[in-house]
């Protein structure tokens, strides 16, 4: 059998010697969605399927966030979860002047504090005990302008603020903390 199918591998693979850790790190919101909502050509509508935020949420290895609109969506996808700095949620609210602005509508799975979400870009690193790893950085679309404000794409596009996209490696609970 090949060692790379799903039915090969065990369900949690034993923590490497290089990884980040982030011991403490903070969830701030996790969040889920059904479908997809920002997807099509610019002047498009936007589809109405809604985010939802849930205390915990299971990790599925190779798979990712049970419940959301990219479980299972296909083998090896880079976006099986997204971080999101609480950071740049709140340094939006500020430049744009949009106080009571939800960080849902970034339409990020995981908002956190205290991690360094470039470190992780390309490397492997625990949350809670789940291993997951860093494969490409989330970079903004053009429904960033429309949802929030115009010239927030521009804003994420910069400094790594659009946060991180990441494979799941091993299967555990993840649930907000701060």
């Amino acid at each position: 059998m090949d060692d790379s199918s799903p039915d090969s591998v065990s369900e949690n693979p034993p923590i490497s010697s290089n990884h980040l850790e982030w011991t403490d790190a903070r969830v701030i919101h996790i969040y889920v969605s059904s479908g997809h909502d920002y997807w099509g050509k610019q002047g498009e509508g936007r589809m109405q399927h809604g985010i939802q935020e849930v205390s915990e949420i299971e990790c599925v290895r190779d798979k990712g966030l049970k419940g959301d609109r990219y479980f299972g969506y296909r083998p090896n996808f880079k976006g099986q979860v997204t971080f999101f700095d609480m950071a740049v949620v709140d340094e939006v609210r500020e430049s744009f002047k949009l106080k009571r602005l939800p960080a849902s509508v970034f339409r990020r799975n995981v908002i956190v504090e205290g991690m360094d979400l470039r470190a992780c870009l390309g490397n492997r690193f625990f949350l809670q005990g789940i291993e997951f790893e860093g494969s490409q950085e989330c970079k903004p679309c053009h429904w960033m302008d429309r949802a929030i404000a115009p010239g927030v794409q521009d804003y994420l596009a910069k400094q790594f603020r659009g946060g991180l996209r990441a494979k799941v490696l091993s299967t555990g609970n993840l649930h907000r903390n701060g």
